[in-house]
């Protein structure tokens, strides 16, 4: 990586930053229509979940692209909030869909491409995380920290949902998959508090 230096440092790390977000929007955009398919070919609660996390990671991605054309105080504020609500609605979703999947004992399919899909998303969203706390610590952008911080959750949230969907496949352990959505019920209470607090 070439070191940024000089009075053009700012501005170089402004378009780094947009490029690690426009990244992070393309892989879920991608990400939104794979997962959406695999999680109706298992009928899987997490990998329904992880979807509607990479949804929140689109509007993330979006929201901080929009702050950084113009950063300024009130801007940083809305862009948290909306990352806020929209991790409250994710929390919505998994908590209801995890629990009425372990009262019926629903058993979801196997799910190879999901198996797939949430592994290289896991190593994709690690490296993607760890450029945006630097690029944000560097420019001292607060919304561009806390979007790394999300990226970051969604490496771990693709761990969780990936073993999941091993214990599933291999194991046979059915109820793997809602406990994993119980996983990202977790991540999205806390980044909803962090977020809008």
């Amino acid at each position: 990586m070439v070191e940024i230096t000089g009075g053009n440092r700012p501005k170089q790390l402004l378009n780094r930053g947009r490029k690690l977000e426009a990244a992070t929007l393309g892989w879920n955009v991608v990400g939104v229509f794979v997962l959406a398919y695999a999680a109706i070919e298992a009928r899987s609660v997490a990998l329904a979940g992880f979807g509607l996390d990479s949804l929140i990671e689109i509007g993330a991605s979006t929201v901080v692209l929009w702050e950084l054309a113009d950063v300024n105080a009130e801007r940083q504020h809305r862009a948290m909030r909306l990352i806020g609500i929209a991790f409250v609605g994710l929390a919505f979703y998994l908590g209801i869909q995890s629990t009425v999947v372990l009262a019926v004992g629903f058993h979801p399919h196997h799910s190879v491409l999901g198996i797939a899909w949430t592994g290289l998303t896991a190593a994709v969203m690690f490296g993607l995380a760890f450029g945006k706390a630097k690029t944000g610590a560097a420019l001292g952008n607060p919304v561009l920290q806390a979007e790394g911080r999300i990226t970051l959750i969604d490496g771990i949230l693709a761990v969780a949902v990936l073993i999941g969907l091993v214990l599933n496949a291999w194991a046979g352990w059915w109820w793997a998959d809602p406990l994993a959505g119980y996983v990202l019920l977790y991540y999205a209470i806390r980044e909803a508090r962090e977020s809008l607090s």
